[in-house]
């Protein structure tokens, strides 16, 4: 058994290894050609079909790049494609979510207090959500309301702020974040795959036959190209999110989801704008800035939404904890609700030792963890996963107080 679980994680690190590599190399290549193609001049004597071209330097030489809106009129002799980036970002994002999500269900993918369903239903569910996602935007995309690039992209967000809704109210907070990403990099990669790559392989085999291309299919992919462009920066924050409880573990994390979109917009469009050589829209750092401080305050449950007291963490100073009233009852709390993972010896089935090495033990290892406490269990509900222990709201409350209490004494 121990043997297995030390398998395992090494497992779920290779995959996420890959998935970093493989992302990296994908956003990075779509970040340059949108760059490239909004940086593109018309000069005067291009070659007939060209549409622009831009002169670029890097690692001591100088680099001519010309685009042909439909093609050229000759076959090149060699093409890069520019896919594998992207079909192998989503394999290895969808083996992390069999590994950590389908693999650990009852962990990190169901909440029972949110759901009471089981893991085999939960994946169902999870499956058949990209399945579905990429259903809905494929017909969207086709319908009549896909002529109108911005009224298209509307109808979109509507959806993914649904869906950042729905997952919300079928699983943990952390998987309804994670979900939200892949169900986003699903449409993705499948604009890869199922419309760019075939509608430039129509248009390479017209040239081969010696056909005039169809200047449509073109202008397809680059629609589809220009939604993935505006939803990259949405989905590195989701997948990033697991890591910070206080984006994904509040009720109002579907909210918090919906202006994430909204900040990959407004940042992509300065980028967009300054390779366009438009100028630098300025205001549009301006309403990130904004967007972003409303999300920190959405994260803490403020008392205007909720009733409860607002106050920020502050860098503690970790001896005071145990001395607080409430250290008493917070130490049984977290003896009962949280020690068997976090322990020398954790006692919960399949963890082999503690989680990111916090162990909850004695008053000093608990007062040293005040602040991850009181993040993870009492602001947010990122801890326990799954709130497998039950801890309840009361429960919660009471962390809360524990450490704003004593930050509070620290202060005076």
């Amino acid at each position: 058994m121990y043997e297995y679980a030390i398998a395992w994680e090494w497992l779920a690190f290779a995959a996420r290894w890959f998935h970093v590599i493989t992302a990296i190399a994908w956003i990075g290549s779509s970040f340059y050609f949108i760059a490239l193609d909004l940086g593109l001049v018309k000069r005067p004597h291009l070659p007939p079909g060209a549409y622009g071209e831009e002169w670029q330097v890097h690692g001591g030489g100088f680099y001519r790049i010309q685009k042909y809106l439909v093609a050229p009129a000759q076959m090149p002799e060699h093409l890069t494609w520019f896919k594998y980036e992207s079909y192998f970002t989503w394999i290895s994002g969808f083996l992390m979510l069999c590994i950590v999500y389908y693999g650990g269900a009852d962990l990190f993918l169901i909440d029972r207090h949110v759901l009471d369903i089981s893991p085999s239903v939960a994946i169902l569910i999870s499956l058949g959500s990209l399945a579905l996602g990429w259903v809905v935007y494929d017909l969207l995309c086709k319908s009549p309301l896909g002529r109108n690039t911005w009224g298209l992209m509307a109808v979109l967000y509507i959806v993914l702020v649904f869906m950042a809704w729905g997952y919300t109210q079928l699983f943990t907070g952390r998987a309804a974040f994670l979900h939200l990403g892949a169900f986003t990099a699903t449409i993705m990669s499948a604009n890869v795959f199922m419309i760019i790559i075939p509608n430039q392989k129509i248009v390479v085999a017209d040239l081969i036959a010696g056909r005039v291309p169809d200047p449509k299919y073109g202008q397809v992919a680059k629609q589809r190209s220009l939604h993935n462009n505006y939803l990259t920066l949405p989905v590195i924050f989701f997948m990033l999110s697991n890591h910070y409880p206080l984006s994904f573990g509040t009720q109002f994390s579907w909210v918090i989801a919906a202006l994430v979109f909204l900040m990959g917009v407004t940042i992509r469009h300065w980028f967009n704008t300054t390779h366009a050589r438009k100028g630098r829209p300025t205001w549009t750092w301006i309403v990130t800035v904004i967007l972003f401080i409303l999300i920190m305050w959405l994260s803490t449950v403020p008392k205007l939404l909720t009733g409860e007291t607002d106050a920020a963490a502050v860098a503690p100073a970790f001896q005071q904890f145990a001395g607080d009233p409430h250290f008493p009852a917070v130490k049984q709390l977290v003896s009962t609700r949280c020690s068997m993972c976090h322990a020398a010896e954790p006692v919960y089935e399949g963890i082999v030792r503690p989680p990111n090495g916090v162990m909850l033990e004695n008053d000093a290892e608990i007062a040293a963890h005040a602040r991850e406490i009181y993040i993870q269990a009492g602001r947010s509900h990122a801890m326990p996963p799954g709130n497998i222990t039950d801890i309840t709201p009361d429960e919660r409350k009471l962390l809360v107080a524990w450490f704003e209490s004593a930050v509070e004494g620290k202060k005076q």
